[in-house]
């Protein structure tokens, strides 16, 4: 069963996608909107959990496309809760921004020209979700769509903690002086072979990098045909397929970095 909450119901697309992944038969999933602040900025995140769960669990961070957070995450975490996660969607922008159209790139691009901004305002939901008492602080993973697997990727880079991080469809910086070296957590990087935002050139650059710090764990999948943006459902640039083999991957990932 699902606890009623006031967050808004997701749209018919989304919920579907969210129905194919089965609640355990004791299994009490709550989900509820969470504030909290950096540095002053009030912010609202969402948490989705099962709450009979009678230990400390691991923990997977959310982060958003550049419309901010929306039905994706929070069905992307209440998908994780159902597989046992604590998953907590942060809000990168603030409370109130939640942009549409061309005001989102906008949005997003004073973050890429701030990349110590967007790192940090990143670690400001690591710590929250850290410091649950319904989670294993040792075990905690990153995964983020769009801007937001750009975001994953950067957080990355500052050494963080995490078992895990995950990136489906987001750019690909590559960093001149690297910065590489930093990287703690394996990495898993999911793409489109068909996303203009992420052309080979990026692809090569990134990889490039990775492979002069030869100890950092990570793993790069390209699906054939796959546009930018192909995991978040009702939109045209939605591919089932990949969509579902991204998904996969992501279960297998957790699976190993958790154990």
């Amino acid at each position: 069963m699902t606890i009623d909450s006031p967050s808004p119901a997701l749209s018919p697309a989304h919920q579907a996608l969210l129905e194919q992944v089965p609640i355990g038969e004791h299994s009490v999933i709550d989900v509820e909107a969470v504030p909290y602040e950096h540095e002053g900025l009030p912010l609202e995140g969402y948490l989705a959990r099962d709450v009979q769960a009678d230990e400390r669990r691991p923990a997977v961070l959310i982060l958003h496309d550049w419309h901010g957070v929306g039905d994706n995450v929070r069905m992307r975490a209440q998908m994780l809760a159902r597989r046992g996660y604590v998953a907590f969607a942060a809000d990168l922008y603030g409370a109130d921004v939640r942009p549409s159209g061309d005001e989102a790139s906008a949005v997003a691009g004073q973050y890429y020209r701030d990349l110590p901004l967007l790192r940090s305002r990143v670690a400001a939901g690591f710590s929250w979700l850290q410091q649950h008492p319904a989670v294993d602080p040792a075990r905690l993973a990153v995964i983020g769509y769009c801007f937001g697997g750009t975001a994953a990727l950067e957080f990355a880079r500052t050494g963080a903690p995490a078992r895990g991080v995950v990136s489906f469809h987001g750019g690909l910086i590559a960093h001149d002086p690297s910065d590489a070296a930093a990287i703690a957590a394996s990495l898993l990087v999911l793409n489109g072979g068909a996303d203009p935002v992420v052309p080979d050139s990026a692809v090569a650059a990134f990889q490039d990098e990775l492979r002069a710090a030869p100890h950092v764990d990570w793993q790069l999948t390209t699906y054939s045909g796959a546009p930018h943006a192909f995991t978040i459902p009702g939109g045209d640039r939605y591919r089932a397929l990949a969509d579902a083999r991204s998904w996969r991957a992501l279960v297998c990932f957790l699976d190993e970095v958790f154990a």
